[in-house]
């Protein structure tokens, strides 16, 4: 039994409820998650603001993120910024920069309270962070070693298909070098496809051409992974790549998710990705979701241009994959959900805001992968073993 607390004093105000609190400071909101010896916080400038205001006081309250109750021995190992206009907002990013040393993701993806900004951050506390060659980053935790690379690109090649080949190649190769493989290390990817209407199709072909190479197929396994909606600040950019990837971890450590009641296979349409994912670490287990929608065990779109039916289906179809992991929504840590149509954001917030009111959660504009889908989310959920 979990109890609830609120606190007030004239700058914050908190809300306690299993393990989760929100915190609003002035008109900058912070959701935060606590577990064990890891954090989620979802950061929200205020749309009231200039632009150079939100970015200055969300890096502002980013860089005294540990003097938050609760995380002030938890270290950033990941962070990752929801622009609405990366062309302009990216520079001024850079410019004030925050104090942390990690593997940070930058993607145009408008967050759609009306703001120009937002970042996911993911905390961990008992680690060291140190970076590597080519914008790799090393979180040693015990005995276990997580590789973190953001925003990942290569603008110079033409078309996405070969954009997507090169993006993995490359990776497949750096983990070679240290060591591991994409098919035994890699845990979770993204893709942020700009246009993706026009260019997903070359990133799924990309995809599935290397990791036949690496041995990546339907009776071997595929990994967990988010293809989505989004841009960088080059307009030559058609793939941005976020992966993670763990050292440490015996064969029968990590497994896969699939809910086959209610999804389908992946490969069953042409796609090679993991509906979800855990590892068991010496003392508890993490899962990752991956972009998940609102489909049936057939492959089909269910509730076609029904945003508020999709989302319930998507909801249903997330719990049956945490369920499948020996977990429920009260162990997800945070939540990002995409949107294709801006007018649904109203409809979208009222049902989270109702059923997840003490969980991080960001809501951006962003394509899913087939049209006919209008809303879609991922998270990450942890329990002790």
């Amino acid at each position: 039994m979990y109890l609830k607390r609120e606190k007030f004093c004239p700058y914050c105000r908190f809300f306690y409820k299993n393990r989760q609190r929100v915190a609003t400071f002035a008109d900058m909101t912070k959701q935060i998650f606590k577990y064990m010896n890891e954090a989620h916080v979802m950061l929200h400038a205020s749309s009231s603001h200039t632009t150079q205001e939100q970015i200055a006081e969300l890096q502002s309250s980013l860089n005294n993120i540990q003097s938050e109750e609760g995380l002030s021995d938890m270290t950033p190992v990941f962070i990752r910024y929801f622009l609405s206009d990366a062309a302009n907002q990216l520079p001024l990013l850079r410019e004030l920069g925050h104090k942390f040393q990690c593997a940070t993701s930058v993607v145009e993806q408008p967050p759609l309270d009306g703001t120009k900004i937002a970042a996911w951050v993911y905390l961990m506390s008992g680690v060291t962070v140190d970076a590597l060659d080519n914008g790799y980053y090393k979180v040693s935790e015990s005995q276990y070693t997580h590789i973190l690379r953001a925003s990942s690109a290569t603008p110079d090649i033409e078309d996405s298909e070969d954009q997507t080949y090169q993006l993995l190649s490359d990776y497949a190769q750096w983990l070679r070098n240290y060591g591991m493989t994409l098919k035994d290390n890699c845990v979770r990817t993204w893709f942020f496809v700009h246009d993706i209407d026009i260019n997903y199709k070359g990133v799924v072909t990309g995809r599935n051409s290397l990791f036949a190479k690496e041995g990546l197929t339907a009776t071997t396994h595929f990994i967990a992974s988010t293809g989505i909606g989004g841009s960088s600040d080059n307009h030559k950019t058609k793939v941005l790549m976020d992966t993670f990837a763990i050292n440490g971890i015996g064969k029968n450590d990590m497994g896969y998710l699939y809910a086959k009641s209610h999804l389908n296979p992946t490969y069953e349409y042409g796609v090679a990705f993991e509906r979800g994912a855990y590892v068991d670490f010496h003392d508890k287990r993490r899962i990752y979701i991956s972009g998940t929608a609102s489909i049936d065990n057939k492959g089909n779109i269910l509730h076609p241009g029904d945003v508020s039916r999709q989302a319930l289906r998507m909801l249903e179809n997330v719990e049956m994959l945490l369920s499948e992991g020996s977990m429920t929504y009260d162990n997800v840590g945070h939540m990002i959900v995409y949107l294709r149509d801006i007018a649904d954001y109203n409809i979208i917030n009222e049902l989270f805001q109702n059923r997840f009111p003490h969980k991080p959660y960001v809501i951006v504009l962003a394509p899913v992968c087939r049209p006919g889908w209008l809303i879609e989310m991922e998270c990450m959920a942890v329990k002790q073993l």
